[in-house]
């Protein structure tokens, strides 16, 4: 086996408060829930640090390059029109391996009228999230950092937006007391030095990509900066990176979808890299980024093969607002008067009107939204082709 070269997550004692007046305790909560000191993560700098790989993950790794290289470059020539609906994929997944699950018909609502909650609520705010991520001009950095967790936490009470935390942060275990959790983050005093560390290992040139990327990820999740939303996050920031490394371009490699093929994997993945073997979870991302190619060129092809079939349904003389209203739904699967205003400068009053060539085409259906009845329209083809990417990747609850 490969040395390799990596340090292991450290543990440092910390005080805790006693949980006495709390209720409705099981005899083992009240025990760890009665103790003063809990164990915390003391993560070590790795900004000069180089993982020793094994040759044959080695070897793997940059064979997932060439094809994410090619996958792009496929993306800018022929991909692009359907970047939209890779973009709603892939946010789907990020958010599935949290299990916040939802059908892209309810995403899509979400995003347009911004009067669904729960899941879909979340994962539209992903998709923004995501989208702003793959728009950035400028690489990582700790202000878009906190630009990202705003923007996924937007209007959720229970956590502070675009803040880092203030407050001890555990997985597994008592929901009381981080005492006996599985995993407990770094003190919230050390997260700052932590972010700027790992941003400076995340710059470096001299790094084969998906290495850099695997371990930056991980590392990233092992300081958990935030009260919540820290996965999607940190898969967000995936993008930022392979579009800072120049291996992306054009578009987006839904890498999330890769990770969801195998969640338990990508768990004890981040287990073996706290404990000072960064191979699992290297390997992990060099299958995750050939399963993303692969189902990602699988939806981008039933997408082209819906788009083309358009053609033949739709009847209507070319140049007519119909055609533009067709493009449109490959970015915006679910379309309302007030986006058809926004996207394309149509009067909200000519809609109804708009619309109904694709209606009578079996291109969109119509809906009310259940509270406001304001009308929109969809595509059942690309939602559901959005839903089976998603299948594709991990059983997933719609």
């Amino acid at each position: 086996m490969v040395d390799a070269g990596w340090p292991r997550t450290g543990l440092e004692s910390l005080p805790w408060g006693p949980s006495t007046g709390a209720v409705g305790l099981t005899r083992r909560e009240r025990a760890a829930a009665a103790k003063d000191r809990y164990d915390a993560a003391l993560v070590p700098e790795i900004a000069h640090l180089d993982p020793r790989l094994s040759r044959e993950a080695e070897v793997e790794s940059e064979d997932a390059v060439t094809e994410v290289a090619r996958f792009d470059a496929r993306m800018g020539h022929e991909v692009l029109p359907f970047a939209g609906v890779l973009l709603r994929g892939e946010s789907i997944a990020s958010s599935d391996i949290e299990h916040i699950t939802s059908s892209a018909r309810n995403i899509a609502l979400a995003e347009a009228t911004g009067g669904v909650g729960g899941n879909a609520a979340l994962v539209a705010r992903n998709v923004h999230a995501m989208v702003r991520a793959i728009d950035r001009t400028t690489g990582v950095d700790r202000d878009g950092i906190l630009s990202l967790h705003a923007e996924l936490m937007e209007g959720d009470p229970r956590h502070a937006a675009g803040v880092l935390r203030q407050e001890p942060v555990w997985i597994g275990g008592f929901a009381s007391t981080p005492v006996g959790a599985h995993f407990v983050a770094p003190h919230h005093s050390r997260v700052p030095a932590a972010l700027d560390d790992l941003l400076r290992f995340s710059r470096r040139p001299d790094l084969p990509r998906i290495s850099q990327l695997a371990i930056a990820h991980a590392q990233f999740e092992t300081i958990h900066p935030f009260t919540d939303g820290n996965g999607r996050v940190g898969r967000a920031l995936m993008h930022v990176m392979l579009r800072e490394s120049g291996l992306v371009q054009q578009g987006l490699v839904p890498i999330s979808a890769g990770l969801l093929t195998d969640t338990s994997s990508y768990h004890r993945a981040l287990d073996a890299y706290r404990e000072g073997e960064p191979e699992p979870i290297v390997r992990l991302f060099t299958t995750s980024a050939l399963l993303a190619v692969s189902n990602g060129t699988r939806l981008v092809e039933t997408v082209r093969t819906i788009r083309l079939s358009w053609d033949d349904r739709l009847r209507v003389r070319r140049g007519a607002n119909a055609w533009r209203v067709a493009d449109l739904l490959l970015r915006r699967p679910l379309l309302t008067a007030r986006l058809l205003e926004s996207e394309l400068g149509l009067s909200p009053t000519h809609a109804p009107r708009v619309m109904a060539p694709l209606l009578d085409a079996g291109i969109v259906r119509a809906g009310r939204h259940h509270s406001s009845r304001a009308a929109y329209w969809w595509s059942p083809e690309l939602t559901d082709a959005v839903d089976d990417f998603a299948v594709r990747a991990g059983r997933r609850r719609l």
